[in-house]
């Protein structure tokens, strides 16, 4: 069995010393150094080449979100943060990290976890962390990227898309940035997003997204309804809440998590199906696992448009990978090219009411 060798940057000894004690007596685990600070983290990864990184995000001397951006430009390695983000300032700082490249997030342990709970979730998120692809600067590199999986585009509907729906997990944070920047403050068509993020670092996702693209962005609310064409907003699924389309209102629930997910990309993308059916298009991004798959095939058999993010530009192909194995695509894109084509697709004239925006 190949050993995992990690990095742990951390600049808390108690912290430090806890993770460093897991790994040990975890089989299949080599800590291969410890840094206190961004800059040595920096030049214990540039000189040991771990296969993983354990990051703290308030270090001194250099933040963990510089020494991730320096790491993943010149270095390129997976990194799990490991953070206690409680404020606004600290959870912006991650959601910047994430969209830098850093793969996942987990919360510090507390010490009131019962037994070794928190030691079995950080080597779980390692082992997972540490065998995935990294690339040189993801937000730079991602648009010179030839697409490997492109499907031939397919006709477009007659009529425009009345909704969207985004679904995206591992990788997700940066991947949806990347294409909400790429839409104007007026862009047609209501937008709902699911991403996968644990509940302690989802609680101000919405907010971090919105400060950085020109749609406004908030959480959905219970009951409300569904912008009309031409009020454009992005709609998040809150932390720990399914996000559903039923007619034109908005619902929220705690029903029973699909894939282990909760909120869903497939319970979102199945009620697009039954609710806008041609007039729906699902789009599914970087992640891990299979949730949203089977939701895009019902988006693609009701007339929807589909669109999955191809394997070259995915942190993780599981999600877009198994929506592609099922058939459920029309259209597999670059990031760099999703965003052009959901403004394509939502602004361009409907047959037989040209001017129509």
């Amino acid at each position: 069995m190949s050993v995992v060798r990690v990095l742990v940057v951390e600049d808390s000894l108690t912290v430090r010393g806890h993770i460093v004690e897991v790994l040990s007596a975890t089989p299949g685990f080599e800590v291969v150094g410890e840094a206190g600070d961004g800059k040595t983290g920096i030049e214990l990864c540039a000189r040991l080449r771990p296969d993983v990184v354990t990051m703290d995000m308030m270090l001194p001397v250099m933040t963990g979100l510089a020494a991730t951006e320096y790491i993943m430009a010149y270095c390129p390695t997976p990194i799990l943060i490991v953070s206690a983000s409680t404020n606004r300032g600290e959870l912006f700082k991650t959601y910047d990290a994430l969209a830098a490249g850093a793969v996942d997030v987990l919360d510090k342990p507390l010490g009131t976890e019962p037994d070794d709970a928190w030691g079995r979730r950080l080597v779980a998120a390692l082992r997972i962390v540490a065998k995935i692809r990294v690339i040189t600067h993801p937000r730079a590199k991602l648009g010179g990227l030839a697409s490997q999986n492109r499907v031939a585009p397919t006709p477009l509907p007659s009529s425009l898309p009345r909704v969207v729906g985004i679904g995206a997990s591992t990788g997700g944070p940066g991947a949806v940035l990347s294409i909400l920047r790429a839409l104007p403050a007026d862009f047609p068509a209501p937008l709902l997003l699911v991403i996968h993020i644990s509940e302690p670092f989802g609680l101000a996702l919405a907010e971090w997204l919105d400060s950085q693209c020109p749609l406004p962005v908030r959480y959905a609310r219970d009951g409300e309804a569904l912008p009309g064409l031409g009020q454009a907003s992005v709609l998040m699924a809150p932390p720990e809440f399914h996000l559903e389309l039923q007619g034109v209102r908005l619902s929220l629930g705690r029903g029973p998590e699909r894939h282990s997910c909760r909120p869903s990309v497939d319970v979102l993308f199945e009620s697009l199906a039954r609710s806008s059916g041609p007039e729906a298009l699902a789009c599914l991004l970087t992640g891990m696992g299979r949730d949203g798959a089977a939701g895009m095939l019902l988006v693609k058999d009701a007339g929807g448009l589909t669109v999955a993010q191809d394997e070259r530009t995915s942190v993780v192909f599981g999600m877009p990978g198994a929506a592609v194995s099922l058939g459920a695509a029309r259209h597999v894109l670059p990031l760099d090219e999703i965003g052009p084509f959901l403004l394509q697709t939502c602004q361009r004239p409907a047959k037989g009411r040209a001017g129509t925006r």
